[in-house]
């Protein structure tokens, strides 16, 4: 017999790990399906990692309204979750006259928009602050709040405090069809079996129109991949002290440069249209264009820092904006379809989709108050997801302190990050325990550095090894067939 919830959430993405977060404040039983080895392997994981302020998204669009809602929330989320998060604002910053007058319309969207506190800085107070802008600056808008995060941390710190409170989280289990009543959305078949309930939310990402096209939902609507490359530069290599994005482009909000919460330099995303859904390449002509663009904001970027490129791909949709006189064609879908019942579907949800993930959890839950559902709080709800400790963050005091309380905290796995083995084994034992080397890598940073893993990983093998209880031959990097060995070189006497 198929197991039964009230809630399914297809999708384990920052929206959906977010949603099952908020989803365990009520008395219902919820099950959360992620197809990959891990949550937040998507779009989650391929991002800038900034928190907009809002004054990007078109006025009177979803968009608009889950930013500006949301931003406001982060400071909450992070001291109740023990994710890392600094309010650090961020310039938009404008080369030339032509550009500048362009910052006019920026700070018109924000002031509608609700952003507070934006204003104009001169081009000699922005060459004081950044010392290494292009000296052609001719002005910028500074936004207060804007902010900065670690998206993984985000991601897997709403799902631990989702399971903390009840919520049931399955990986590697892929969403295949709906199981359905007539008109009646009754549960979900999966590669790991069928499971029914009174609702299922379409938190799937890239895959969202597929999935809501299961359910014969909205035909006209398509999700067409937009790919973004990044550039990942050394700690060596701090050329700015804040978040500097350029003048908007019709491609989006264009190629930026700032500094991560772990102290590197990050460039990019540009934006082209890919046909595929799971390749996400990175191209000789995209990365150029990303150079190109983020030396323009800063001349003195050099290369020879460059330790990491990625890509990622953004679920672009054609959703048109529900506001009446909004002419716009790329906006957010939440919603609970009349077509459809016991669906909650959502659909285009690109940047500002970090930002907005907590926003959007809650309309979900408004939703399905809307639609009748009777949502009684748990008394026994809990908040807070205690963080776990990071050695190369804590004081010397504190290091010795920690490794006489656990001498694994002693050994350094990963040089370049200081990643002890007290680290590893505390995320392979927790409540969403890592299974794949990125999970560790994401969780807590090692294989990040200069040497991109290369001395850590033959230790961290043998470690996962150990804990998990399986051949080092069955460890992979990212689950399914990234396997690091494929033999034995040397039998092994025993």
């Amino acid at each position: 017999m198929a197991q039964t919830f009230d809630v399914i959430i297809v999708g384990g993405g920052v929206v959906g790990c977010m949603t099952a977060r908020y989803l365990s404040r009520y008395q219902l039983s919820t099950l959360l399906i992620e197809k990959d080895a891990d949550v937040g392997m998507g779009a989650s994981s391929a991002n800038s990692a900034i928190v907009h302020a809002g004054y990007d998204p078109l006025p009177g669009t979803l968009k608009a309204e889950m930013n500006v809602k949301a931003n406001g929330m982060w400071d909450t989320l992070a001291g109740e979750l023990g994710f890392p998060f600094e309010r650090r604002g961020d310039y938009v910053v404008a080369v030339g006259e032509e550009e500048r007058k362009s910052l006019d319309q920026l700070l018109d969207q924000g002031t509608q928009n609700g952003v507070p506190g934006m204003h104009f800085i001169s081009a000699d107070e922005m060459r004081r602050r950044e010392p290494n802008i292009n000296p052609d600056v001719s002005g910028a808008l500074w936004a207060p709040t804007g902010g900065i995060c670690d998206p993984f941390a985000v991601t897997i710190a709403a799902a631990e405090n989702a399971i903390q409170n009840g919520v049931t989280v399955m990986v590697d289990t892929a969403f295949e069809d709906f199981i359905m009543e007539g008109h009646r959305v009754v549960g979900v078949k999966t590669n790991r079996g069928d499971f029914l309930s009174r609702w299922v939310v379409n938190c799937a990402g890239i895959n969202a129109d597929m999935v809501m096209h299961k359910a014969n939902l909205h035909p006209e609507f398509k999700i067409t991949p937009r790919r973004g490359e990044y550039f990942v530069l050394d700690r060596a290599e701090i050329t700015i002290n804040n978040v500097l994005f350029p003048c908007p482009t019709e491609k989006g909000k264009g190629i930026l440069v700032t500094t991560t919460l772990h102290g590197n330099t990050i460039l990019g995303p540009n934006a082209s249209r890919q046909d595929g859904r799971d390749a996400r390449p990175l191209t000789r002509e995209g990365m150029d264009e990303v150079w190109q663009g983020a030396a323009k904001l800063v001349p003195t970027l050099q290369q020879k820092y460059v330790i990491a490129g990625f890509a990622g791909l953004r679920a672009t949709g054609n959703a048109p904006c529900r506001t009446p006189g909004i002419n716009y064609s790329g906006d957010f879908m939440i919603e609970i379809p009349a077509e459809v019942q016991g669906l909650v579907n959502l659909g285009g949800i690109e940047s500002p989709g970090l930002t907005s993930a907590p926003a959007i959890a809650l309309r979900v839950v408004e939703l399905l108050e809307d639609a009748g559902e009777k949502l009684k709080p748990r008394k026994d709800w809990n908040p807070i997801r205690p963080p776990r400790p990071h050695f190369r963050e804590l004081s010397r005091e504190d290091q010795i302190k920690l490794i006489n309380s656990d001498a694994a905290y002693g050994r350094i796995i990963c040089r370049c990050e200081m990643v002890t083995e007290g680290e590893i084994l505390a995320e392979l034992r927790s409540l969403l325990p890592a299974r794949t080397y990125d999970a560790l890598k994401r969780r807590t940073w090692l294989g990040t550095g200069r040497c991109l893993g290369s001395f850590d990983m033959p230790r961290v093998v043998d470690i996962m090894s150990r804990e998990l209880g399986v051949s080092p031959l069955e460890i992979t990097k990212k689950g399914n067939d990234s396997n690091f060995l494929f033999r034995m070189t040397k039998a092994v006497e025993e």
